[in-house]
């Protein structure tokens, strides 16, 4: 698509991208309309708050802290002027089902001796794998990330070609991280990270090995607060940049002339003129439902192809008493990863024993449920070409409570106040 010249732009979607975008726009002198069909900001990363608790809805795990402390500087401002920003220790804990759960202490000589717990030697070969995933992280966020990425002539640079080399893309991650370890509880440890990238181990470039680097070495941390204390922070950043928002507003379709140049966006508020559009929205919604057919990059074939990162089931769930034996951020491996990944990717079915993900953000954070009760957010992994069935969400709440109570040893189930699904 092309766009005419000016500097009258409209944003969709306020999620973190889309704010992000809104801001850099307007303060490089770009007179910025920022569009959000809720009636806050934050897209995913919105909360809900119900009987005194408050819940994230959706991203849990604050990692790459760089990254946030680089667009907040280019603001004059660091994460202190908005949040908290606490490191966990334990960064998370694992349950099994042939052994007892473990914590993933913040500190690397622990974390060395914890794998080597598991399998003679692993602890020296954990710091030779992350010593190389720093040099995939380091290469990526210094030469490829922040590239506007508009034409391959950005590449064409034989140093950053030589760079690119380092990078790992011809070989997987699961082939990767078994070079340096062989125990089956570690090389899941290791594979986890690239569980939401939209493929499994065995078909995902062994360049995700930098997740692991920002795992175990960059650290998990937790803006006081929750989650959404990020989105308040870009909130504020926007006002300061004079970036008008518009939210309980949705759009229709982009309004081209007969040049095929944007002229308008159509919205449940009625139509904004704008010299160009920048959405935020998701790729696939943009071009099927935004964008008129004949100026759509990809075929709707294209999109039934493609290969999409994990859908999930969430479950925001309110309970009067504290859960002994969780941390803030828990997996549940204790069921086969094979058949659950088997069942996302290859066979787009319900699975039948799902791996899962606790999050108790209470155990950290005071204020996100009343004084002795437990505030949890469960998310199991899913196709996304299910169609969503609610006679399937409380058979696995139940599932899932089931498994909590064996492992943990404790009831649950008549404790919950409430849940959302």
């Amino acid at each position: 698509m092309k766009f005419r010249d000016g500097n009258k732009t409209v944003v969709i979607g306020a999620g973190l991208a889309g704010m992000a975008c809104a801001a850099l726009l307007a303060k490089s002198g770009h007179s910025v309309q920022l569009i959000e069909k809720h009636d806050t900001v934050g897209g995913r990363n919105r909360k809900w708050t119900h009987q005194g608790f408050q819940f994230d809805m959706g991203p849990s795990w604050y990692w790459m802290p760089d990254v946030f402390e680089r667009f907040y500087q280019l603001f004059g401002h660091t994460h202190q002027d908005f949040y908290e920003l606490k490191r966990l220790d334990p960064s998370y804990q694992v349950f099994w089902s042939d052994r007892e759960p473990i914590t993933l202490p913040a500190d690397f000589d622990s974390l060395k001796t914890l794998f080597d717990g598991f399998e003679a030697g692993s602890g020296d070969r954990l710091a030779a794998f992350l010593k190389e995933a720093k040099i995939k992280y380091d290469t990526a966020m210094s030469e490829f990330i922040y590239r506007p990425s508009l034409h391959a002539t950005e590449y064409a640079d034989l140093q950053l070609i030589q760079k690119s080399m380092r990078l790992d893309l011809f070989q997987s991650i699961a082939k990767h991280i078994r070079k340096y370890v062989q125990d089956p509880h570690l090389v899941q440890l290791l594979e986890f990270p690239v569980l939401f990238l939209g493929a499994k181990p065995q078909e995902t470039p062994a360049l995700y090995s930098m997740m692991n680097y920002a795992d175990m070495m960059l650290g998990t941390w937790y803006p006081m607060g929750g989650m959404t204390k990020i989105s308040e922070a870009f909130h504020q950043i926007l006002a300061e940049n004079k970036v008008e928002l518009i939210t309980d507003t949705e759009v229709d379709s982009f309004i081209l002339g007969s040049d095929r140049n944007v002229k308008a966006v159509s919205t449940s508020s009625g139509l904004l003129e704008t010299n160009l559009v920048i959405s935020g929205a998701d790729y696939h919604h943009t071009e099927m439902n935004l964008l008129p057919n004949s100026s759509r990059s990809y075929s709707k074939a294209y999109w039934d192809k493609k290969v999409m990162a994990p859908s999930s089931l969430l479950f925001y769930v309110g309970v009067d008493k504290k859960i002994p034996g969780l941390e803030h951020h828990n997996l549940f491996f204790d069921a086969p990863f094979s058949a659950h990944a088997k069942s996302i990717y290859d066979d787009h079915i319900w699975p039948e024993d799902p791996l899962f993900y606790v999050c108790a953000p209470s155990k950290t954070d005071p204020v996100v449920a009343p004084e002795g009760k437990e505030n949890l957010f469960i998310l199991i992994p899913l196709s996304t070409r299910l169609k969503d069935d609610p006679s399937k969400h409380d058979h696995y709440f139940n599932r899932v409570l089931d498994r909590m109570e064996r492992q943990l040893g404790c009831t649950i189930k008549d404790h919950v106040l409430f849940h959302r699904s």
